[in-house]
């Protein structure tokens, strides 16, 4: 019997009041097997699917590596560039096969890990110097160029994701082309407050995500790495003594206080949770920095231990009141 006569028949019965649509749907239910159980084989399987990815990309990356020397050069770009490209190929062709989502994805992320080793190899045997800033500037701008087409054309989240993360990457090798080498800049105040800027960019299209069904998924992770990086650098632009900024120094309380505000307001829990760690950092940083000889330096490790022991229980309330629901 095909499915077919299977429901005809069901109507039959159902309009001779023979059966009830409570007895259909309780049927239905006890052939269905547990969400639980069908949740976590469904994680199992893309979890598999990803770990199978970094295998082939690890055996890749072994093959050209051991066999540098024996293999010439369009041997190593077909290796890695070609097989990205293929890999790429197979996952737009699943999707429009309708083949389950996380397979797709797998090909893709296959494909995101061996485009830019493939590019760099690409490059490297065109004979340019792939440590520069300008050919790191050309190849993270094929890749967030073909992931903005990706996007537009199958607007998948994992296309936005390394959208961002290969704009990032132009942004930090851009940069890096325009002021490297400048002697009125530190080096490494350079690179902190690309950070900043880097960090503080995550938390806005973060928050432009969150009231899109599609995207909002990405807001929870942009705003940790958003946070995260923007309390790093700018506790890190403080310095430390004796060549500390004290304007920093000043400056870092009323920041993380803003930002553990913020996380009520926007009710996310990685603002108030890096805000407590980075005010606890800050707090052990000045400590040791001020009052870490004599007998300052045993009282102020008491005060600190209180201090660290109000902030959690803050966070802790805070967390209870304002998030928990």
């Amino acid at each position: 019997m095909d499915k077919q006569d299977l429901l005809r028949q069901l109507s039959a019965l159902a309009e001779q009041h023979l059966v009830s649509e409570q007895e259909v749907l309780q049927v239905l239910r006890q052939g269905k097997p547990p969400a639980s159980e069908h949740a976590t084989a469904s994680r199992f399987t893309e979890i598999l699917y990803y770990i199978g990815s970094l295998i082939i990309f690890i055996g890749v990356t072994v093959l050209v590596v051991q066999n540098w020397e024996m293999l010439n050069s369009i041997t190593r770009i077909l290796v890695t560039l070609g097989v990205g490209v293929a890999s790429y190929i197979m996952g737009v062709l699943y999707m429009q096969k309708n083949v389950t989502q996380k397979l797709t994805t797998a090909f893709f992320f296959l494909a995101t890990i061996l485009l830019p080793t493939g590019l760099f190899i690409t490059f490297h045997e065109a004979g340019f110097d792939v440590g520069t800033a300008g050919t790191n500037v050309v190849i993270s701008g094929i890749l967030l160029g073909t992931y903005l087409a990706s996007y537009s054309l199958y607007k998948r989240n994992f296309f936005l994701l390394f959208e961002i993360i290969y704009a990032t990457w132009l942004f930090f090798a851009f940069t890096s082309l325009l002021f490297s080498g400048n002697p009125i800049l530190v080096e490494w105040k350079f690179y902190t407050y690309r950070v900043m800027i880097t960090g503080l960019s995550f938390i806005f299209i973060g928050y432009s995500f969150r009231e899109n069904g599609s995207r909002r998924e990405l807001t929870g992770p942009l705003y940790a790495f958003g946070i995260l990086g923007f309390l790093a650098s700018t506790l890190a632009l403080g310095g430390w003594r004796p060549e500390q900024s004290l304007v920093w120094e000043l400056l870092f309380p009323g920041i993380d206080l803003a930002v553990i505000f913020l996380g009520v307001i926007f009710r996310t829990r990685a603002f108030l949770v890096f805000g407590a760690l980075f005010l606890m950092a800050y707090i052990l940083k000045i400590t040791s920095e001020y009052f870490s000889e004599g007998f300052g330096w045993p009282l102020s490790l008491v005060l600190l231990g209180l201090a660290f022991i109000a902030i959690g229980y803050y966070t802790y309330h805070l967390n209870r009141k304002y998030l928990s629901a």
